[in-house]
């Protein structure tokens, strides 16, 4: 079941998954609490497996006026590659559609690329560092209608 919940809701996915090693407060995000902000978490029989959040965040490289960022997706390890990263992104393209939104857009890892790709993502640019926590690559979506 996915569902709404708040930023700090999030942490007990993001902290393991992609700040592990690193101090909690490290899974905050800027704008983590803004009204535009939703978080969405994945839950099988009450235990948060997965994590994603949208920002309301535009990115001046795409045209699109009404587009969203893709951040903090995450799904803990043991419930890796049993589908759930898929139901989240599509969960949260749906809600961006049915908001009328046009794009998404996010930094993924550089382990990601090839899981967003099969969900119909495409790179811009090349790859990029980002300080502590490795190889990016900016990639998006254009949403259908």
């Amino acid at each position: 079941m996915i569902c709404e919940i708040n930023a700090l809701a999030t942490y007990p996915v993001r902290h393991p998954v992609l700040r592990a090693g690193k101090p909690l407060e490290t899974c905050r995000f800027d704008g983590d609490d803004d009204a535009k902000t939703v978080h969405f978490g994945y839950y099988e029989h009450g235990r948060l497996l997965g994590v994603a959040s949208l920002f309301a965040v535009p990115n001046h490289e795409f045209e699109y006026p009404a587009q969203l960022q893709l951040r903090g997706m995450a799904v803990l390890p043991d419930a890796q590659k049993k589908g759930i990263g898929e139901q989240l992104v599509r969960h949260a393209e749906d809600f961006a559609h049915q908001r009328h939104y046009k794009l998404i857009w996010f930094n993924a890892r550089e382990v990601a690329v090839g899981f967003y790709q099969k969900l119909g993502y495409s790179v811009w640019g090349g790859p990029f560092a980002i300080a502590g926590i490795g190889t990016h690559f900016m990639m998006f979506k254009k949403l259908r209608g």
